[in-house]
């Protein structure tokens, strides 16, 4: 394919009323494929868009997910693409960023109108069941969506259960349909190597290409200007005896952790503040936590917060927190605070390869008392928070969404 304008067409389960790395990702990689002339198209559930190039797919009107909307069945979400797309096949490319109902849609679509698909596996949705549903239907929900995603696209490897990532009935199932999944599109790509890696071994052969998430440029540039203006550096500091500023730039859901966190909190021997931008399924519970524990004048809980004043929210920080732990998930949360030079803490070793080598605390595991005995050490060693920043800013640049759209087009580019 010679350098030309493309028309893509993106199709997801997850964007709109969503607050989350792989909406923020999809926005950031379609604003800088329209900024060099391209023409990208979204398609995804819900119910209102004022934006004239995200097209609403049928809907359940009361069935959600996490709180994201639902789309009906691919059955009629293709059935209404073809009577309100009739020229569907101008399209270069169709990227599917998800692997529910609307997802599987596109994929179909592709195949049938014989258009190159990518595929971006943005996540371990085997951890997701087995955080996210109750004990006792953890197989039964497995079992369901595994069948179901069988009815559209071909499930040709079983994943079985081992002692490695797939122990149970249910995270085999997710396995098997993720692996399928990945393997009905013609290049294949993951925010981090280390999910691919686990992707290829457990069967998928399709062509995997590392493509990070990115933060917008010009909310970096902005970011610069503003701290320019106040005269502030954009090196972190902490002065000995101040508490430990701790930020959660994610959902409050049960992967994210967000539970086992305030949990750690509460061991802390060290001074610390802790707030927290986002909502999600644990937000409620966090807010009972914090009352019945007394963190009430520790911890700032913002809700959603609109993701153009995140970064605003970070310049005062010391660290930014994710606990995740075996999501595979790169986090939009570390990137974005590589752009502003905030440190970070994690307890998952996979987020090495992500984060710059000297620029984090790391738990030594994933347990509220892990967690807290790191944190406590980074409190009575401020000194460190500046070394960290520094660190931080001299990686800054790798991470800007102007360079990672750039593979992203070598791959539309190659078909």
């Amino acid at each position: 394919m010679t350098k030309k304008r493309l028309k893509i067409a993106i199709f997801t389960d997850v964007f709109l009323e969503v607050q989350g790395g792989i909406p923020s990702s999809i926005s950031a990689q379609r604003e800088s494929l329209e900024k060099q002339g391209h023409e990208v198209v979204v398609f995804c559930p819900g119910f209102t868009s004022p934006d004239k190039n995200v097209f609403l797919v049928p809907t359940h009107r009361w069935l959600r997910f996490g709180g994201a909307p639902l789309s009906k069945s691919p059955t009629k979400v293709m059935r209404w693409i073809r009577k309100n797309f009739p020229n569907f096949s101008d399209f270069d490319v169709v990227h599917v960023q998800y692997e529910a109902s609307c997802s599987m849609a596109g994929m179909k679509l592709a195949r049938q109108f014989n258009i190159p698909v990518v595929q971006t596996m943005h996540g371990r949705e085997d951890v997701a069941i087995q955080t996210n549903i109750p004990h006792p239907l953890k197989t039964f929900v497995g079992v369901v969506l595994n069948f179901l995603h069988s009815r559209y696209i071909p499930h040709r490897i079983k994943v079985h259960r081992d002692r490695r990532l797939a122990p149970t009935i249910a995270t085999a199932k997710m396995w098997t349909l993720m692996v399928n999944h990945a393997n009905f599109a013609d290049i294949v790509t993951t925010p981090s190597k280390h999910f691919a890696l686990k992707l290829q071994s457990y069967g998928v052969s399709k062509k995997i290409v590392v493509v990070s998430n990115g933060v917008a440029d010009e909310m970096v540039e902005a970011f610069d200007k503003k701290i320019a203006k106040a005269g502030k550096s954009l090196v972190r500091k902490m002065t000995p005896g101040e508490p430990l500023r701790l930020f959660w730039n994610s959902r409050l859901s049960n992967e994210k952790r967000i539970m086992p966190f305030l949990c750690a909190l509460t061991l802390m021997k060290e001074p610390f503040f802790f707030s927290a931008c986002g909502d999600g399924n644990a937000y409620k519970r966090a807010q009972r936590f914090i009352r019945k524990n007394g963190l009430e004048s520790r911890v700032k809980l913002y809700g959603r917060v609109p993701h153009e004043q995140i970064l605003d929210k970070m310049s005062s920080q010391h660290l930014s927190v994710t606990v995740s732990y075996g999501f595979d998930t790169q986090g939009l949360t570390l990137l974005e605070a590589e752009a502003v030079g905030l440190p970070v803490f994690f307890c998952d070793p996979d987020m090495r390869e992500i984060v710059p080598s000297g620029a984090a605390v790391i738990a030594a595991g994933p347990s509220p008392e892990e967690m807290a005995a790191a944190l406590d050490e980074a409190a009575r060693h401020p000194e460190k928070i500046e070394e960290m920043s520094k660190v931080m800013l001299r990686h800054r640049k790798e991470i800007l969404q102007s360079i990672q759209i750039k593979k992203l087009l070598d791959i539309y580019e190659s078909f």
